[in-house]
């Protein structure tokens, strides 16, 4: 299997957040240390990405909120994603968090912390030691390792060197990751997650109603640019990604499309990003969100009320 175009959409990711960012659609300092070039994306894009990011963040708000300082993140496929960094501006501290993506990936993201003062200051406030090897890097509490996801084995030994605690509250997220997974690995790491943590969320992000034309153009386009959608049957319905979770011995799970978790965001700041870029086509932007959703997986009781607006 050929992993570099699923390995490529990291970076457009990143310069769809870091072009919606220097719009003013959200705060992010850090991005442009990852991202030096950008290219003009369509509004609709921008909202999207907007809302994804919000999304995500209500969920891990709604997280730390329950599970305290004590609690770990583990990122899946994190890519050059900032949120460690944007925690700890907000002054919310965390015992472990941990970013596992393809050693490519993850070598690349090393090379720029070491590279960017503004980066490495923050993550080695703690104790001051920094481990670094071509594609990981441990320092206090921050740890970013490159693994592949279809292989359990290496996952476990990653989570074990950045001394993961399974019983520890640990909030997993994924982006527009498991799709590019094929479903019986998918299954596999589910399941494993749940034999091993006794209490935990996982929030994933990611398409949904895929059954239509929209979604036929959508999945078009990627496999143009080469990646293999291999675990495309879950993103059928909001049911299908719910299911994955009941299937794989998870305790619960709900899920949401990005309109319901758009329009539940507050008046005040839509109105805000409304006004940065005039959209022509308001039906486009709903059929977008239509086609994404946030899924929540839980273990234990105390992320059993989780809702769509993260609360």
């Amino acid at each position: 299997m050929n992993d570099e175009p699923v390995m490529a959409t990291n970076d457009d990711a990143s310069e769809c957040k870091r072009g919606a960012v220097q719009l003013g659609y959200w705060q992010d300092s850090y991005i442009p240390y990852f991202v030096r070039q950008i290219e003009k994306r369509a509004p609709e894009i921008n909202r999207g990405y907007y809302a994804r990011v919000k999304g995500v963040e209500r969920y891990i708000k709604s997280f730390l909120k329950k599970a305290g300082p004590a609690s770990q993140i583990v990122n899946l496929g994190a890519g050059f994603d900032t949120l460690y960094w944007r925690l700890k501006d907000q002054g919310v501290y965390i015992a472990n968090y941990v970013e596992i993506d393809f050693p490519t990936v993850t070598a690349r993201k090393c090379y720029a912390i070491k590279r960017n003062k503004q980066l490495l200051e923050r993550i080695h406030e703690q104790d001051g030691e920094v481990k670094l090897s071509a594609t990981d890097l441990h320092a206090g509490n921050y740890h970013c390792m490159g693994a592949d996801l279809r292989n359990i084995s290496q996952v476990e030994s990653k989570l074990q060197q950045a001394e993961v605690s399974f019983s520890t509250p640990t909030l997993f997220i994924a982006e527009c990751v498991l799709v590019y997974i094929e479903n019986d690995c998918v299954n596999r790491l589910l399941a494993w997650i749940a034999s091993k943590f006794k209490s935990a969320l996982f929030v994933n992000y990611e398409m949904c109603n895929m059954n239509d034309t929209f979604g036929d153009v959508m999945l078009g386009n990627l496999r143009a640019r080469g990646c293999n959608l291999a675990g495309i049957s879950f993103c059928k319905s909001l049911e299908t990604q719910k299911g994955r979770f009941l299937d794989n011995n998870w305790q619960g799970a709900k899920a949401w499309d990005m309109v319901q978790i758009y329009y539940d965001l507050p008046a005040s700041e839509r109105q805000r990003i409304e006004k940065i870029e005039f959209l022509d086509e308001q039906e486009l932007l709903i059929q977008l969100f239509q086609h994404y959703c946030i899924c929540v997986g839980w273990l234990g009781t105390e992320f059993a009320d989780v809702n769509c607006n993260g609360d």
